[in-house]
């Protein structure tokens, strides 16, 4: 090699420009779809502004300097690319408050972590070793000559040079509310930069906007007089079960002949089915559903809500039925710290919470009791706490079929078909069929203790388990073999609702489309409470037809979804595309469908932004809760 060549290669700022060069073409390969030229327009400035930050401050030590940026761009890279194979979406530094349930789901970052993304890292674990080494060649390279005064005048050029086309490339980008295609614009350092440069200045609604008429203004809902199905399950235990990772695409599903769900399939036909009901979990997942199903509050712009909102005094459907005469408990087999849903549960106002010290982690499944025993001994405890003649309302939190869905050998009762043996999508069947027959002891054990008669049972899903983002080639091929038809939104996000309350509903299936946010309501109908003067961001799904589901994580801000399709922007509305719910090819913004109407329209765009916006400002308006709510049974 040219001495010349390879001396200019050797410099520091020349090899870690490289280096990072390739970093944030692998970041970039995985997240967007952009030109081959945009990563390099919009990450190389952040890059260089670094390295001349080292030229100009640093002396003999600045190649541990330029290790030290690389290690802190790679670990943002990285970070940035296991968020978004999970919940497609930008990761930022408020992830860091979760930090610490990363040990509990170690499993499901390990299966989403495809080896060649450790290749980013490489070059580190060299240097690395070359330092621990002390090889003589590579200290006399690294040690390097304290630069002139004309070098580092042409650093602190650079640097303002840098500083400057980085602030070009974040100040006209920041109305994009799409966090991909803004960070895509500004680049993922810059975006990084800018996030916490303007965290915590979201504009909130003054104090007192947020009415119930100003929400039902919003969701274009009026006012009933007397709603359909008001009181029908009245004076009932209410029970909630939630289904982990659970998808309404699994409902009649077949392999080879072999039902998938046998137990949901029945259920279904016993009670009210929504095969149209979404997801609408933020950060939290799991914790967030818990939430959103029993406020009818939508998720915090950031964070888990028990984490974010877990202080507040939550207005909840287990406080409107602890003022009615029950009792109000809530069943999960993990640690209650776990998502500080001590503080969730407070905050919603149980009366008690059973957690990992009642089940006592036996027959242990992923990250505590199996949802058999969850549901053969809260079923147990429910039916203590009713012997004297009090109502119950329980939340029963199932956890076995959690991702990575690697269920143990002795639970799986599904013989799969060689083809989907050792794949993702086979691990995901094996675990939701082990799930639904843990569902059928549910079923079991309410019939014999005498409540499945007496009760208003509530099952759902609480997000999706298999991400749109993270599936390989294999796995879209099985899935289209099972469906006939390509896995996407529609299928990820669904999640089944089924509302039964036997001899007083009449089973049937409504099309009504629907979300975690309209359970509360709904139930609240059944159960004849009026929510006339409450602030409630879902609806009634028995008594209006539409409706206007805001979504926020798994899709960038600004999506929705309405009647007709799934809305995901662009940089703003106009450049956004639709997903028709009738499987229809995703169409732009502006596209009609079959009977001349639009898709979706700006006014809804704009609408479920507003949604968002006035629960944020509602919930962050609310008081302090002042006790510490519900006490843990042992």
């Amino acid at each position: 090699m040219n001495p010349r060549v390879r001396a200019a290669l050797l410099n520091p700022f020349v090899l870690f420009t490289l280096i990072m060069t390739v970093k944030f073409y692998l970041a970039s390969a995985v997240i967007f779809d952009g030109s081959i030229w945009n990563p390099l327009v919009t990450s190389l400035p952040s890059v260089w502004a670094a390295f001349a930050l080292i030229e100009l401050l640093a002396d003999r030590r600045k190649t541990l300097a330029y290790a030290l940026v690389d290690l802190v761009y790679t670990a943002i890279y990285f970070a940035v690319i296991m968020y978004y194979k999970y919940f497609g979406i930008i990761v930022t530094y408020h992830a860091f408050s979760q930090i610490g349930q990363v040990k509990e789901v170690k499993g499901s970052v390990f299966q989403l972590l495809h080896p060649y993304f450790l290749l980013i890292f490489v070059d580190l674990v060299v240097i690395a070793l070359l330092f621990a080494s002390r090889h003589r060649g590579f200290r006399r390279w690294a040690s390097r000559p304290k630069p002139g005064r004309g070098h580092r005048l042409a650093a602190a050029a650079l640097f303002v040079a840098m500083t400057a086309v980085c602030a070009m490339q974040i100040v006209p980008n920041r109305n994009i509310l799409n966090e991909l295609a803004r960070a895509e614009r500004m680049g993922i350092i810059n975006y990084e930069v800018d996030v916490m440069l303007t965290s915590g200045r979201e504009t909130l609604f003054e104090p007192g906007a947020v009415t119930p008429d100003a929400v039902r203004e919003v969701k274009r809902l009026p006012r009933k007089a007397v709603p359909e199905a008001f009181r029908a399950a009245e004076g009932r235990h209410i029970l909630f079960v939630q289904l982990e990772a659970f998808q309404t695409m699994l409902l009649d599903l077949k392999v080879d002949g072999a039902e998938v769900t046998p137990v949901m399939n029945r259920l279904k036909e016993e009670g009210l089915f929504f095969p149209r009901f979404f997801q609408q979990v933020g950060a939290g997942n799991t914790s967030d559903a818990e939430y959103v199903a029993n406020t009818s509050l939508l998720t915090p712009p950031v964070g888990a809500a028990s984490e974010t909102y877990g202080k507040k005094a939550l207005p909840s459907l287990a406080k409107l039925l602890h003022a009615r005469g029950y009792k109000t408990v809530t069943f999960h087999t993990n640690d209650v710290a776990f998502w500080r849903r001590n503080d969730l549960y407070a905050a919603i106002g149980f009366d008690r919470y059973y957690d990992q010290q009642f089940f006592q982690d036996e027959d242990f499944v992923h990250f505590g009791s199996s949802d058999e025993v969850l549901y053969r001994k809260s079923v147990a405890e429910i039916a203590r706490l009713a012997a004297d003649g009090d109502r119950v309302f329980a939340n029963l939190i199932s956890m076995s079929a959690h991702h990575p869905f690697n269920l143990p050998a002795h639970k799986d009762t599904f013989d799969l078909p060689e083809r989907f043996r050792g794949t993702f999508v086979g691990d995901y069947l094996r675990s939701q069929h082990y799930a639904d027959k843990a569902l059928g002891v549910f079923v079991e054990e309410m019939k014999a203790a005498g409540l499945w008669e007496n009760s208003l049972i509530v099952i759902y899903g609480d997000h999706m388990g298999m991400p749109v983002y993270s599936l390989t080639k294999e796995d879209r091929k099985l899935l289209k073999e099972l469906l006939g038809r390509t896995y996407g939104y529609y299928d990820m996000l669904r999640v089944p609702l089924l509302i039964i309350a036997p001899g007083a509903l009449e089973p049937r299936t409504v099309g009504t489309v629907g979300g975690h946010s309209d359970i509360t309501p709904t139930v609240a109908n059944l159960a004849g409470i009026r929510l006339d003067d409450c602030i409630a961001f879902g609806q009634d799904l028995l008594n209006y037809d539409s409706n206007l589901l805001p979504i926020r994580y798994y899709l960038p801000t600004g999506s929705f979804i309405n009647d007709r399709a799934i809305f995901v922007p662009g940089e703003a509305f106009g450049d956004g595309t639709a997903y028709p719910l009738d499987g229809g090819e995703p169409v732009g913004a502006d596209a009609a469908g079959p009977d001349g109407k639009p898709l979706v329209t700006e006014d809804e765009y704009r609408r479920a932004l507003d949604l968002f916006r006035m629960s944020h400002s509602y919930v962050s308006q609310l008081p302090e809760r002042t006790k510490d709510g519900g006490r843990r049974s042992s």
